[in-house]
């Protein structure tokens, strides 16, 4: 198992590598200069030659992607910030802030987002998948097949004004959604994100009901489930001790790259409710193009749907016996 998490991680310092070059090239293919940006209207060009030493961007691409990788490593001592100590993803061209801190600074509100809707539509997927199998070809099968259905082809940006309307603007049952930090105050984090997270949690939720129904019906058709129950195993031992097990590894696997998602960035989501988390700073870095700020969240969210994998890539051996003897 050592061995294996090794090569895991090492490969996706690799990918996080190529992620970082490729982010850096397309950077400079867009036809949008920063420096002219920060210069305003009476630019001249000694200003905007200056602009660009500040900046960082007077040198060959090949050099500036060379300068910053080295600082991620190693810091980078900028001429017009100070030295800025390692991991040093440089500093931003739209308002000279540290990039690592800015994104240190939105981390809690995505990662909050993140999994508290995850435990949500957990519960609520699964659990409606599991009834939908036991029941299967009933009432309550077709309902949570056609819930689920209708759940997945909503939008989120379409159910969450109208989910603010009636229960916020009208009913007044819910907060207006904010970022309260958890430290701050409990209460106003959980009521804050409450919204978001019920909203969020629609669209996964059809989408695990469907997978773990699926999943556990074909399970349940399979020889050695139904050896079980000729050997006279109780309904309840049958399905947890055999088919639940044999249904996890593919919910499991889409979890692992649902949830690396949502932490680089629920774009969507935080830009509908208005939470400041890596979403919203990711917009906004590519409508400003800051490229330190942009290339910092690219590889936050590539890292978190990366590592995410190796997880459950590790989970699913300890889940299926036969992946360890593979």
């Amino acid at each position: 198992m050592f061995r294996f998490l090794v090569r895991r991680v090492t490969g996706a310092l690799v990918i996080l590598l190529i992620i970082s070059a490729i982010t850096f090239w397309l950077f400079y293919a867009v036809p949008r200069d920063p420096a002219m940006m920060s210069c305003g209207k009476n630019c001249t060009p000694e200003n905007l030659a200056q602009i660009r030493q500040n900046l960082g961007i007077d040198k060959p691409i090949p050099v500036q992607y060379w300068l910053w990788l080295v600082g991620v490593f190693a810091g980078r001592d900028y001429s017009t910030w100070g030295y800025c100590d390692a991991p040093c993803l440089g500093y931003s061209f739209a308002n000279n802030e540290p990039v690592f801190g800015t994104i240190m600074d939105r981390l809690p509100t995505t990662l909050s987002l993140a999994f508290g809707a995850a435990v949500v539509f957990l519960i609520l997927g699964i659990g409606a998948g599991m009834i939908a199998a036991l029941k299967q070809g009933q009432f309550l099968d077709k309902f949570a097949s056609s819930a689920s259905l209708l759940g997945s082809s909503l939008q989120i940006y379409f159910v969450g004004y109208i989910a603010m309307f009636f229960f916020v603007a009208q009913l007044g049952w819910l907060d207006q959604p904010q970022w309260t930090p958890l430290t701050d105050n409990p209460g106003a984090w959980f009521s804050g994100l409450l919204l978001p997270w019920l909203v969020l949690a629609i669209i996964f939720t059809a989408n695990y009901t469907r997978m773990t129904r699926s999943q556990l019906v074909e399970q349940l058709s399979e020889d050695y489930v139904r050896t079980a129950r000729a050997k006279g195993l109780s309904r309840s031992n049958v399905f947890f001790r055999f088919a639940w097990r044999g249904a996890m590894g593919p919910i499991v696997t889409v979890f692992g790259i649902d949830l690396g998602t949502l932490i680089g960035g629920a774009i969507i989501t935080e830009s509908t409710f208005s939470l400041p988390g890596i979403g919203r700073l990711a917009v906004k870095s590519v409508d400003q193009s800051d490229l330190p700020m942009l290339l910092g969240v690219t590889l936050l969210a590539a890292g978190a749907i990366v590592f995410a994998n190796i997880i459950v890539d590790a989970v699913y051996a300890l889940i299926d016996p036969r992946i360890r003897l593979a």
